[in-house]
């Protein structure tokens, strides 16, 4: 199960269920996909097809929802 989180330009924001447990985020478009991480703070650990532009705004926009990610992460995983 990948349960999707919300929706920006192009891009899409989930998490993967069978993953390991320190808080993150994927994000994918038809351009390429990335992994950022929530916690100690939001920060890039892998990607693949984007450019660094790129990153820094899915950087930003994860930043801006930091709220709606930690509460969607609290009630897929944690229930």
């Amino acid at each position: 199960m990948t349960p999707a989180v919300f929706r920006y330009k192009n891009y899409g924001f989930f998490f993967f269920s069978k993953e390991e447990k320190r808080m993150h985020i994927h994000v994918r478009s038809t351009d390429g996909e990335a992994k950022f991480w929530m916690e100690p703070r939001v920060a890039p650990f892998r990607s693949c097809g984007f450019s660094a532009k790129e990153v820094k705004e899915l950087q930003r926009v994860i930043e801006e929802h930091h709220d709606e990610i930690v509460a969607a992460w609290k009630k897929h995983f944690e229930s």
